[in-house]
């Protein structure tokens, strides 16, 4: 196998293992309910 050829196969790895790693992180977070007063002069349009 020639140089070129193993640093691209091992570059590829690399690049498809972080985006498996990636895609199976658990980033979701719980909703929050945010709940502010709104002027009465906002609501009139």
């Amino acid at each position: 196998m020639s140089r070129s050829l193993l640093l691209l196969l091992i570059l590829l790895v690399v690049i498809v293992g972080g985006m498996i790693y990636l895609a199976g992180r658990n980033t979701e977070r719980p909703q929050t309910t945010v709940e502010k007063a709104v002027p009465l002069e906002n609501l009139q349009n």
